[in-house]
């Protein structure tokens, strides 16, 4: 039980720092910044693999704007409130 009360809370905080990761990400792409910045490929590295998942199920560019960050973390913040949960609550 206290193992899976750790796992829950270990994945809990590694969803909330790619959420955030994802958030600075899209906003740098909004700023269009220098491609690069060791930074800005970082967060791209880090990033994109979950855009190409996301696109490969569902379009997600409408009027030139990309709602794959926000489908990301939509999608994380649903495994962080039921299944995370349900680790904790164990």
């Amino acid at each position: 039980m206290i193992i899976l009360h750790a796992i829950g809370i270990i994945l809990h905080y590694l969803i909330t720092i790619y959420s955030w990761v994802i958030f600075i990400a899209a906003i740098l792409s909004l700023v269009q910044p220098n491609p690069y910045n060791p930074i800005v490929q970082f967060l791209r590295n880090i990033t994109d693999p979950a855009y190409h998942l996301i696109k490969k199920v569902i379009p997600t560019v409408y009027r030139n704007m990309d709602f794959a960050p926000l489908i990301v973390i939509i999608i994380l913040q649903f495994i962080d409130l039921t299944l995370i949960r349900i680790l904790v609550t164990l």
